[in-house]
């Protein structure tokens, strides 16, 4: 038995203006199956967990080189 996929995520390089983003969403439409896309803001809280990960990796960095 074959399991069924109801949708994917899709994570961007960086951050976009949400104008400039604009084409991309257009494209991912263009994509035979897909009928919606939702773009997702960043908040302060996406850049709390990425100054944490930034510190995490920049740690394990320092433990490495000792």
């Amino acid at each position: 038995m074959t399991d069924r996929i109801k949708g994917f995520y899709v994570m961007l390089d960086k951050d976009y203006r949400d104008d400039d983003v604009e084409t991309i969403k257009n494209a991912i439409l263009m994509i035979k199956g897909v009928i919606s896309v939702k773009e997702s803001i960043v908040d302060s809280d996406d850049h709390i967990n990425r100054e944490r990960i930034r510190q995490e990796l920049i740690q394990k960095l320092w433990d490495v080189l000792k």
